[in-house]
């Protein structure tokens, strides 16, 4: 009998997601802090605080990579476990 998840609870693309998450995460806070002086009335920010906000993006594919790759090992283990 086999359980769903490793012992030691990291499968193969838990990192990913949870490094995908927090690149996400930052890219959200910089998308807020870059409109927020939009709606007050302040001068923009530079370019390079709206280039930080695309870690939203990049922080989504590196999250999707590592539920791929889970999905990978899965299949890779299903079919181990049909052929015995």
């Amino acid at each position: 009998m086999s359980s769903e998840t490793p012992a030691d609870g990291a499968g193969p693309g838990d990192r990913l997601v949870r490094v995908g998450g927090v690149i996400f995460l930052i890219g959200a806070v910089a998308t807020v802090v870059t409109v927020a002086p939009l709606f007050l009335g302040r001068p923009p920010f530079p370019t390079a605080a709206y280039l930080i906000s695309m870690l939203m993006g990049l922080g989504f594919a590196v999250a999707g990579a590592g539920v791929l790759r889970t999905i990978a090992a899965q299949r890779r283990q299903a079919r181990g476990a049909g052929d015995v």
